[in-house]
């Protein structure tokens, strides 16, 4: 067990240097100047011969003229900074400083990610805890009524796009019931605190938790039910209920064991991906989160603080397959990890 973990350790570490390498690569490319961008301001101020010398000074400060390999060793925190020959790069927790908030990136994204996990953790306990027994219900009474009624609705459901569901939402919960408001994470000039700050934060994200959820219910509900019914098709669960082992033990002990080896992928992979989908949900809504904040990067060429926020998903994404890896060994003791 151990060895495997340190083998997987391992593939991720060299995984997450050829990712941050590739996006540095990348987000280097584009066409755009910091040096430039920063002494933009005093252009119209500064004679042609000073700007071009504050220019290359500032382009030599900021190592903009060193080759890309050495500038990613620097941002990655393996080469020494010119000024201080100390290592202070992603590795040290340093990811650089935001050129539109003009605040390092760790600050401005200190807030955000925290509203990002706090919305995900809810709507993943939301969405587990209807599609789950709704999946095993469905495959229990398999082509029942019920059964083909929510086959009908998961179809739609998961065929609809999540922001065209968002604006559904929004107009029939917002617009016209007035239930819920529009956007934002709390009432405008309110300094609630402890508990009543927290319900007044729950209730601004409500509607967002509810998109979130139902978006998720077609696609997970549907692999839940499939896993189950292949499940309960399996010789030792005829021959369970041939020795009159009671139904409930049948279903929630012996057939759901050895489903939930496939429904727990998608289940982890899929809390992985609402941080990405919450991308659509956080511009739609007005929440400050990662999603928005990477939008407004993009839209105001903070290319630093863009490339934080990616990191902050790769990080997650790579997190997330170790999981899932370690999760089958935990769920299935058929499955040997420590060869």
């Amino acid at each position: 067990m151990t060895k495997y973990v340190l083998k997987r350790i391992g593939y991720l570490i060299l995984v997450f240097f050829i990712v941050s390498f590739l996006m540095y690569l990348l987000y280097n490319l584009i066409p755009e100047d910091p040096a430039r961008n920063e002494l933009e301001p005093l252009k119209k101020s500064l004679k042609p011969e000073v700007y071009e010398r504050m220019y290359q000074d500032l382009r030599e400060q900021m190592g903009l003229n060193d080759s890309i390999i050495i500038r990613y060793g620097r941002w990655i925190g393996l080469a020494p900074e010119k000024e201080s020959g100390r290592l202070n790069g992603l590795l040290e927790g340093n990811l650089g400083k935001s050129s539109y908030f003009k605040k390092t990136v760790v600050e401005v994204v200190k807030g955000p990610i925290g509203n990002t996990v706090f919305i995900n953790i809810f709507a993943t306990i939301l969405a587990l805890g209807i599609t789950i027994p709704l999946g095993i219900y469905c495959a229990v009474h398999k082509n029942g009524k019920f059964d083909n009624a929510v086959q009908v609705l998961t179809i739609i459901g998961y065929s609809i796009p999540i922001y065209i569901i968002a604006l559904v939402f929004i107009w029939v919960f917002a617009v016209i019931l007035r239930w819920f408001p529009i956007g934002g994470m709390g009432t405008p000039g309110a300094e609630y605190t402890g508990m009543r700050a927290f319900w007044d934060k729950l209730y601004y994200i409500s509607l967002p938790l509810i998109v979130m959820t139902f978006g998720s219910l077609g696609g997970m509900t549907r692999y839940v039910r499939s896993s189950m019914i292949d499940a309960l098709s399996m010789d030792h669960i005829k021959t369970a209920r041939a020795k009159g082992v009671k139904e409930k033990v049948v279903i929630y002990s012996h057939a759901w064991r050895n489903a939930l080896l496939p429904v727990i992928t998608l289940i982890i992979g899929w809390f992985l991906s609402i941080f990405s989908g919450s991308v659509i949900i956080e511009n739609t809504f007005s929440l400050n989160g990662m999603g928005k904040l990477y939008i407004s990067a993009l839209n105001n060429h903070d290319y630093v603080l863009t490339l934080g926020i990616q990191m902050f998903y790769t990080v997650v994404s790579l997190v997330g397959a170790l999981i899932i890896d370690l999760s089958y060994g935990l769920v299935d003791p058929r499955v040997r990890i420590d060869k």
